[in-house]
């Protein structure tokens, strides 16, 4: 039961952040093209996203073989996809790539922590 309460204050809480990240036309505010683009590569796996806001379009490099991805080191030669998608709202498409597992969880609690400056208590999880 705790754990399904955390997970789902969590989800609203990054939900809330995606909704406080953007203006009323669609642009990022001081400092959350950073947020965007890591809700993106973690949930694409990507090895890098840019965000053009004016032209709603997402261009990531995503890795096809997570094995030869390893983040202590310099990975020169890394096989990836381009991949060039179009976004109507980029609220709906951020909280689209949304997932509820432990693991995703975490890593939005950190988030949440870093741009709110507000812990949640990750006991539960």
């Amino acid at each position: 039961m705790e754990n399904s309460r955390l997970g789902t204050k969590i989800l609203t809480e990054i939900e809330k952040l995606i909704d406080n990240s953007l203006d009323a036309s669609g642009a990022p505010l001081d400092n959350f093209e950073e947020f965007h683009k890591a809700l993106l590569k973690n949930h694409y796996k990507a090895a890098c996203a840019t965000i053009d806001y004016h032209r709603h379009r997402v261009k990531m490099d995503i890795i096809i073989n997570e094995e030869d991805y390893q983040p202590q080191k310099i990975n020169m030669i890394l096989a990836t996809v381009p991949m060039n998608i179009f976004f109507k709202d980029l609220a709906d498409f951020l909280k689209s790539c949304l997932d509820s597992d432990v693991k995703n969880l975490a890593f939005y609690a950190r988030l949440i922590r870093f741009y709110t400056n507000r812990d949640i208590a990750l006991l539960a999880v």
